[in-house]
């Protein structure tokens, strides 16, 4: 019913950039917050990013100055703006969100299928 679809996703080399979008179905009635969380071959899935429904935004140590996270409700969209690219941050990126898609239903958590992220020379 409610999905989530990240795409921009790709290879790109050391101090280059990178635009994630993430875009919500059309039956979503409610956004609320929106996260992008990523995980490393061998590693836990972390939060890297988050911005509620205020637009108020939290990112992880790691990114911080770098990453640039923001949202488009009437397009259902969350983004990252990735600068500065290091090879640390390769990874599979997952979109996150809290949404709900119709009134009598209650807020849900949904995630997105993931993207992949290669930071390399």
């Amino acid at each position: 019913q409610v999905q989530f679809v990240e795409s921009g996703g790709g290879l790109v080399q050391p101090g280059g950039s990178l635009r994630l979008s993430c875009k919500g179905s059309e039956n979503i009635i409610n956004l609320y917050a929106m996260r992008w969380y990523r995980q490393a071959p061998g590693k836990q899935r972390e939060l890297v990013a988050a911005i509620t429904d205020d637009g108020i935004t939290n990112y992880a140590d790691s990114v911080k100055g770098r990453f640039t996270i923001s949202r488009d409700d009437a397009k259902k969209m969350v983004y990252p703006q990735m600068n500065n690219l290091e090879p640390e941050d390769t990874a599979v990126y997952y979109c996150n969100a809290d949404a709900q898609w119709r009134s009598t239903a209650p807020t849900a958590n949904y995630w997105g299928q993931g993207t992949q992220v290669t930071v390399s020379s």
